[in-house]
């Protein structure tokens, strides 16, 4: 049997029905056997962050147990992505967003996938929801909690509140 990775996911959308593509898109992960849905946060609607868009999104982390190895898990996420009717846009608005946050203690840098993501430490839209997951995840790289730096993030600017 093969071993599972403890892996951290990030969802958000900002169009259409929020709550259902956020929902849709768990249950798109879970199909087939390869990964199982430990925890999952409430929602939360978020300040756009990094994107031009005025529509605020609404977001949630989930926690999975997966035997995919990180490529093959964000191969996936992209299909998913995809098949819900997400655009390539870089920095626009989308129906679904998906991102590998932490997967395991795993560090890696790769030319399609970072992990950790290399700006979840600076995001109150994931920081928030994972901290509610596991407040005591530390960043594998800088060695902090997620408690930390949502405090370092109080005045940003970033907004989240949990709506669900």
């Amino acid at each position: 049997m093969k071993k599972e990775a403890e892996v951290y996911i990030g969802l958000g959308s900002n169009l259409g029905k929020k709550k259902l593509n956020i929902e849709q898109g768990v249950k798109f992960l879970q199909s087939g056997n390869k990964i199982r849905i430990i925890a999952q946060s409430s929602l939360y609607e978020t300040s756009p962050v990094c994107i031009i868009s005025k529509k605020f999104f609404l977001n949630s982390v989930i926690k999975v147990k997966t035997v995919l190895k990180p490529l093959a898990l964000l191969k996936k996420m992209k299909k998913i992505e995809k098949k819900m009717g997400r655009r390539p846009l870089k920095r626009g608005d989308r129906i679904i967003d998906m991102d590998i946050i932490l997967y395991g203690d795993k560090i890696m840098k790769g030319k399609s996938l970072e992990i950790p993501h290399p700006s979840f430490h600076k995001r109150l839209f994931v920081l928030v929801p994972l901290c509610e997951i596991n407040g005591r995840l530390k960043h594998p790289v800088y060695k902090k909690t997620v408690k930390y730096y949502i405090k370092k993030l109080k005045d940003s600017g970033q907004s989240a509140k949990k709506i669900a």
